[in-house]
């Protein structure tokens, strides 16, 4: 489930363009940060064929963002997956505290994950 951007970008790319970009509309300018990726822990959750379903990433400072799963995956349990494998991957880095970075309309589900 952990990726590196190096290896993973074309993925984690799609993904989060098809969630953030087309779905939600948020500008291209403001999704990329090719610097910060290239530096982030990230997930990739896939499907049965394999196919990328989610990701998310967690920042050096342990902000976990960019968490993005496609609209007919959700509801499965991917992005509790994907919080858990971060939340764990911030524990390995150290990271006492961690924050989020999110969407206001995705505050229920963090808010249910605790």
């Amino acid at each position: 489930m952990r990726v590196s951007w190096l290896a993973d970008q074309y993925a984690l790319r799609a993904l989060r363009t098809r969630v953030f970009i087309e779905e939600q509309k948020v500008p291209p300018s403001l999704e990329w940060d090719d610097l910060v990726d290239a530096q982030c822990w990230h997930v990739l959750a896939r499907d049965a064929d394999g196919q990328p379903i989610g990701c998310g990433r967690l920042l050096p400072d342990g902000v976990i963002g960019r968490m993005a799963v496609l609209p007919q995956a959700r509801g499965r349990g991917v992005g509790a997956a994907l919080l858990e494998a971060l939340l764990q991957a911030a524990r390995e880095r150290g990271h006492r505290v961690v924050t989020l970075s999110a969407q206001v309309h995705a505050l229920g589900f963090y808010a249910k994950a605790g």
